[in-house]
């Protein structure tokens, strides 16, 4: 029989993580099985995006790096989908359910809204242009993609919050490489191109933490799946970014 909700957040408050054979609420049994949706989805879509440029890249390293980053990111999402498994997914299935390559047009912008039938992450519903363009979303959305996952590590859903605390570091590695990989095209061919990539995908992966002020945030603090607001998270990224920007010669759009 499920629990209740009070009961659910009672034990939560107390330190309690939770699992598949406890007794869920429908609420919170819902909001797991949505956070791990909206990261397996994002995993496939960022991979079968970024599959498309492993040929684009400029030598053979960064070719084989570009393959490590596509391969471990199937694998995340393999791994956390088995974890939906007890809450009734068919992964078989699952993975032919939606247009992982599917793109809007580049100029689109559609902010926070919630668009296609897939729960990806806006960010991953624009194509990417090109090298630079690539290892500059790369570089941005992984130091995201840290940010939100710690968030997870630290979560009262034991599955989850252990797949999470190992997904984490690797997922840190691929902003790293990102990182380098801008690192090496600004020495090629100067800051124009890096800096217009930024400006680009900036703002779009700034949406990804959602609208501040999320009415959402006090049930997810509730039930143990966050600990920070959305703008204390934007904050956590903003920091994290800025001294590479610095580093390399670029700038944050002002956003005016």
């Amino acid at each position: 029989m499920p629990a209740s909700d009070e009961d659910l957040k009672a034990r939560i408050a107390a330190g309690d993580r939770l699992g598949p054979d406890d007794a869920l609420s429908p609420g919170y049994r819902g909001e797991v099985v949505r956070l791990m949706t909206i990261f397996v989805d994002s995993e496939l879509a960022w991979a079968a995006g970024y599959a498309d440029h492993i040929n684009r890249a400029p030598g053979m390293r960064e070719r084989v790096v570009t393959a490590r980053i596509v391969a471990e990111k199937l694998g995340h999402a393999e791994q956390v989908m088995a974890l939906l498994e007890p809450f009734g997914v068919k992964p078989e299935l699952y993975i032919r359910s939606h247009a992982w390559t599917a793109r809007l047009d580049r100029n689109t912008n559609i902010g926070n809204r919630r668009i296609g039938e897939d729960k990806r992450l806006n960010v991953l519903h624009y194509p990417l242009e090109g090298w630079t363009d690539a290892v500059a979303m790369n570089a941005l959305f992984g130091a995201t993609t840290v940010v939100h996952l710690g968030e997870l590590a630290n979560g009262s859903y034991a599955p989850l919050a252990d797949a999470m605390s190992e997904i984490v570091r690797r997922e840190g590695e691929h902003a790293a490489l990102g990182v380098n990989g801008l690192r090496q095209a600004v020495e090629r061919q100067g800051t124009a191109a890096a800096q217009v990539a930024v400006d680009y995908w900036y703002p779009r992966v700034a949406d990804t933490f959602g609208v501040v002020g999320s009415e959402r945030y006090p049930l997810y603090k509730a039930y143990g799946l966050r600990q920070h607001t959305n703008a204390e998270l934007l904050g956590m990224w903003e920091a994290a970014v800025a001294p590479w920007l610095a580093e390399l010669n670029l700038a944050a759009p002002s956003g005016d």
